[in-house]
């Protein structure tokens, strides 16, 4: 069974779609949107809005599930590297990844997280999306993405993975 790249990701305004894109292109990879049941607005998305839904949603962890259109992606068994991406959010992974990760199975799979943000940094949002799985797989360093970060960049970043 030939093996195959997956490129999983969740983009409220679609930096982390753009960057997921390049990263399947470069690889010649599948791509599968994290989408959740309600999509998030322009408003939802107002942090600093003390009413909107991610902010609610930050201050009440427990809402913080999600609840997704769809978990099941096809021939999960013939992914052998998979790609997780995601903006930050108040320094994390936005919620709808850890809870399309939460207890997920990612064993026998290299999983390379990495995410887009304006300001924040990585931290250590990787590690905690690591921990919403049943923490199989082989989980390398993630990478951080400036929300507009130039494409060669994005391909550079892509083709030193390969000689690790």
């Amino acid at each position: 069974m030939s093996k195959k790249t997956l490129v999983i990701y969740f983009s409220a305004e679609g930096h982390t779609k753009r960057v997921s894109e390049i990263i399947a292109k470069t690889l010649d990879a599948d791509l599968y949107e994290i989408t959740p049941k309600k999509p998030y607005t322009k408003d939802d998305l107002d942090w600093m809005n003390s009413e909107s839904r991610c902010t609610k949603e930050h201050d009440g962890v427990l809402s913080r599930d999600i609840e997704l259109k769809d978990t099941e992606i096809p021939k999960w068994e013939e992914y052998d590297k998979v790609f997780i991406g995601y903006p930050i959010w108040w320094a994390i992974a936005a919620w709808p990844v850890t809870s399309f990760t939460f207890g997920r199975d990612f064993k026998g799979k290299t999983v390379i997280p990495f995410c887009t943000s304006h300001s924040s940094g990585l931290g250590d949002s990787d590690l905690k999306v690591k921990h919403s799985t049943a923490q199989s797989g082989d989980w390398r360093k993630g990478m951080r993405f400036f929300q507009d970060v130039r494409e060669d960049d994005v391909v550079k970043w892509v083709k030193s993975l390969k000689k690790n």
